[in-house]
């Protein structure tokens, strides 16, 4: 039987036994994206079952908040919410999940470029023998769309920028590699099986219950506690900084058009900002009288991202909507409401 949970008000979670029809299925639906994911479908009125092992790669108190606000989501609209505790390498518990879905939105992941240097096996294992299971499992079944979370990390070393999809994809990390793997194996189960894929290269991600070791979230902490934000590198290095709801909106684009099946798409912000830039835009706000400290530069970061988001506009009409300025202000006021408990989590990552 799968191991089904819910969460009560205290966060704590508890299993049950209760099935439900599912017309969406989340995996990774407990993590940044996948939870703001399931929960504005929720809102939007679809059955929504999410796939999470709940791992502890970042505190799980956020899982725990992205569950809340989907159940939140159900219980004030008419879309419904199961979460299913369960790892994607878990082939059977896969295919038994796809089968109940017409749309898979494929967010589960190893993230972290650094995380990746020190254990790549583990980011091949999670990201590309993880989504071969959604594959095989899509295969069997009537599934309506695959949407698959890829990644900027794809790219690596910019011949040319804004990147375009067809830009050299020369990944430096081992996450960037996982992820165009998976990617091409998208591709590939979408030509010689008749699945309908889609492939989304997300460009840095932020916004509300981000995980707490991104830079953006560590700026903020830092300059609230009238401390200086620390840039690793020169500072010269560049990021395509993306608000959460913007990915949402080109997600949910996928379930009112098939204009997509087939095509791999950017989305970013096109706002292409400098790290020692960002670190003034959240120090201006917070603590203009903070001076930026620097630090050695991480293994594995890419130099620059840029997303060039023509196609996508073409074919699904995405535009985002939060540059760099806005978007940090929302985060910020976001943060302030919530410092009690997101802010442990921030100083401890």
């Amino acid at each position: 039987m799968r191991n089904r949970v819910d969460a009560d008000d205290s966060g704590t979670f508890y299993p049950f036994v209760r099935l439900l029809q599912a017309m969406i299925l989340v995996t990774g639906g407990a993590g940044f994206i996948g939870g703001h994911l399931a929960e504005a479908f929720i809102r939007d009125g679809y059955d929504v079952v999410t796939l999470d092992n709940l791992n502890s790669y970042y505190d799980v108190d956020i899982k725990r908040r992205n569950v809340e606000c989907a159940r939140e989501a159900a219980e004030e609209g008419t879309g419904s919410y199961e979460l299913v505790e369960g790892d994607i390498r878990d082939a059977d518990l896969v295919d038994d999940l796809v089968d109940d879905a017409e749309y898979v939105f494929h967010q589960a992941a190893q993230a972290g470029v650094r995380t990746s240097v020190e254990n790549p096996r583990r980011v091949n294992d999670i990201n590309v023998e993880g989504t071969l299971n959604v594959l095989d499992a899509a295969r069997e079944s009537p599934v309506e769309r695959i949407v698959f979370a890829s990644s900027s990390s794809v790219y690596g070393k910019p011949t040319s920028l804004p990147y375009e999809e067809d830009h050299p994809t020369t990944p430096i990390s081992p996450y960037g590699v996982s992820k165009l793997a998976a990617e091409n194996y998208v591709r590939v189960y979408g030509d010689l099986y008749d699945l309908p894929t889609v492939a989304l290269r997300y460009f840095t991600v932020y916004g509300p219950r981000m995980r707490p070791n991104m830079a953006i979230s560590n700026f903020v902490s830092r300059c609230m506690n009238d401390e200086p934000p620390i840039v690793y590198g020169d500072g010269t290095q560049t990021r395509d900084f993306t608000y959460a709801d913007d990915i949402v909106r080109a997600n949910t684009k996928l379930l009112e058009t098939d204009a997509a099946d087939g095509e791999v798409l950017n989305i970013g912000s096109t706002d292409n900002v400098s790290i020692a830039t960002l670190a003034e835009v959240i120090r201006d706000e917070i603590a203009p009288d903070l001076d930026i400290e620097y630090g050695e530069r991480q293994a594995g970061d890419a130099e620059h991202t840029h997303a060039d988001v023509t196609k996508a506009n073409d074919v699904i009409g995405y535009e985002p909507t939060e540059d760099i300025r806005s978007g940090v202000r929302k985060f910020i006021g976001w943060y302030q409401e919530n410092r009690e408990w997101y802010e442990p989590l921030v100083r401890s990552s």
